[in-house]
């Protein structure tokens, strides 16, 4: 009896098997090629500012293997993990059509990937997604050396909406951190304050430039361009927590693509570009025949008379080839802004616009369904911990600071199994008072797994609303995964819902995946919920993302088998420990109003 049972146990999971790669087969069924890349997670050495440090990569590289495909193409990636602790992957803005389960962040869409076995991700692109995306780990924060770019080139037979250029350049900017990055995160979070480890300089390429110590001609990206020609230069910041300015000394850019769309060229001296987000520009080599600088630097945005950040300025050269006499020096780019900036900062948030052309479309919900009020704040919850009383910092959504779960949310979701989350997101916060005021009332900010259901197909608006909560206002970079969506406004101080929408761009709006909430002020989106699943929302600084800020929008099947989530693969990784990522898993937590902040 016990071995018919087997017999019929094995039977039905082959079933099963085959069913879920026959209904995969069918769905997608496309033009486009077919892309497999292997990814081996390993310790590499690497030496910078003076010292030598061993740091998890992918295929040994810093930044990681490039993915280049053309719009319509599919990719899998297996990715073998050979080093000593658990990692999951991200496809940072592809949008893994109907397949949450190739999405990839920890214990939401699935658990790590354990050292010595290897997981494949089928990696689904949105049929109107061009431009440059990109991949990087989502477990820790493993990604400050485990990332890189996606390029995704037109469709076979069409080009791109702007003059072809004469060539390209992939910019990576990154964070170095001289010590052991998660070995210093443990130990910050382990004290109750809001401390997290601070990186020790920014990279270009992987690599710092020539304006730190130990510098030299090999510590320096370079990019060689002919005089005359146009080139592409794709831009991705995959810094941990910081935003960056960047410049090339007497070159425009003209703004032509972010986030993997299209948008109206605009000519700009310098861009801010957000952790999360992607900006394509056109550059003109057109200045005299010499080396210029290519340089980044932090905005800082919370209190300017705060100096324990990182004030390192990253740099790379565009050299033109040719026969010049190099500079002893080459020329800094003077537009590139100053750390506290916020002047230039706010005025390069507005001046992105999408084509709204016939061949790249604007298609902005008009008839909203639902509409959510979602305020991003720093504060305090309070908490019993082996029978003391103890305050830490958090970070959180409607005074939602969220707890991942010891399993992942999308197998609990599929297979319907309660006790991992539940599905009271709050659509407004609390309480309402002067978010962007200095007095704040003494709200509960909840330790919870709470998300959000969204039917299929609905028209959803947002309007995320940042806080001075702790006289802790700064920007907040949002990311949502499975989606783009449209930046209908945004706007200083506190939203209002009489005037403000009033002034909504519902012509041409830029299509992002990443936005910032800006300093004391509000940001409006919308989206339709047409890609069932389990999705991320949350801070793209770690560590707030880390502190809590951050929920999930379920978006239930549609009606028909081509509306609906996809069934898993064979193979997903198990869930054998709990999650790191939000503080510690308090069994003995209790809520307490919160009293006083924590220095």
């Amino acid at each position: 009896m016990k071995s018919e049972e087997m017999l019929g146990s094995k039977s039905f999971f082959l079933e099963v098997i085959v069913l879920a790669l026959l209904s995969r087969m069918l769905v997608f069924v496309v033009e486009g090629d077919t892309h497999y890349y292997d990814f081996v997670l390993k310790e590499t050495n690497f030496t910078r500012l003076c010292s030598t440090k061993s740091m998890m990569t992918v295929n040994d590289s810093f930044p990681g293997p490039v993915i280049r495909i053309h719009r319509g193409d599919r990719v899998y990636v297996n990715v073998h993990n050979e080093d000593d602790f658990g990692v999951t992957i991200h496809w940072h803005g592809v949008k893994q059509t109907r397949n949450s389960w190739s999405d990839g962040p920890d214990h939401i869409t699935q658990c790590k990937i354990e050292p010595g076995t290897n997981f494949t991700y089928e990696v689904i692109f949105g049929n109107d997604q061009e431009g440059t995306l990109w991949w990087h780990a989502h477990s820790d924060w493993t990604r400050a050396s485990v990332h890189g770019a996606i390029v995704v080139l037109p469709a076979e037979g069409t080009t791109y909406p702007y003059p072809e250029p004469d060539g390209e350049e992939l910019i990576i900017l990154g964070t170095w951190y001289v010590g052991d990055l998660n070995e210093m995160l443990e130990e910050d979070l382990s004290i109750p304050n809001i401390t997290t480890p601070k990186s020790d300089a920014y990279t270009i390429n992987g690599q710092l430039g020539d304006l730190v110590a130990c510098s030299g001609s090999e510590t320096i990206h370079r990019w060689s361009v002919d005089y005359g020609k146009t080139y592409l230069l794709r831009i991705v910041n995959a810094a941990i927590n910081s935003e960056l300015f960047f410049a090339i000394s007497q070159h425009n850019l003209t703004i032509v693509g972010t986030d993997g769309t299209y948008t109206k060229p605009t000519v700009t001296s310098y861009i801010m570009i957000d952790p999360g987000q992607t900006i394509d520009v056109l550059v003109t080599a057109n200045q005299s025949p010499s080396q210029y600088y290519m340089a980044a630097r932090q905005f800082v945005s919370f209190d300017p008379t705060v100096t324990d950040f990182n004030n390192m300025t990253a740099t790379a050269i565009l050299q033109y080839r040719g026969n010049y006499t190099p500079p002893d020096i080459p020329s800094f780019p003077t537009t590139l802004p100053s750390f506290h900036d916020l002047d230039s900062a706010l005025r390069f948030l507005p001046l992105l616009r999408s084509l709204a052309s016939p061949e790249h479309p604007v298609n902005v919900p008009i008839d909203i369904t639902t509409r959510m009020y979602i305020t991003t704040e720093m504060s305090v919850v309070n908490f019993i911990f082996e029978g003391s009383e103890i305050s830490h910092i958090a970070a959180s959504l409607n005074n939602i600071s969220f707890m991942d779960p010891s399993s992942d949310i999308l197998l609990a979701y599929y297979r319907h199994i309660k006790g991992v989350y539940t599905t009271d997101f709050p659509d407004y916060p609390p309480s309402s008072y002067n978010f962007t005021g200095d007095d704040w009332p003494s709200s509960i900010t909840k330790l919870a797994t709470k998300v959000k259901v969204l039917n299929y197909n609905e028209s959803v608006e947002i309007i995320f609303q940042g806080t001075n909560m702790l006289d802790e206002a700064e920007d907040h970079p949002l990311h949502l995964h499975g989606y783009t969506f449209y930046v209908v406004g945004m706007g200083r101080g506190n939203f209002n819902n009489e005037t403000d929408p009033k002034w909504y761009n519902l012509v041409d709006p830029p299509e992002r995946n990443t936005i910032v909430v800006p300093k004391n002020g509000w940001v409006a989106l919308r989206f339709r919920a047409n890609n069932p699943g389990v999705w991320l929302w949350h801070c793209h600084f770690d560590k707030h993302f880390t502190w809590g800020m951050a929920t999930v929008f379920i978006v239930k099947n549609g009606k028909t088998p081509e509306t609906s989530l996809l069934p898993p693969p064979a193979y997903m990784p198990p869930c054998t420990l709990p999650s790191p990522i939000r503080l510690e898993d308090f069994e003995e937590s209790i809520e307490i109003i919160n009293t006083s902040p924590v220095i």
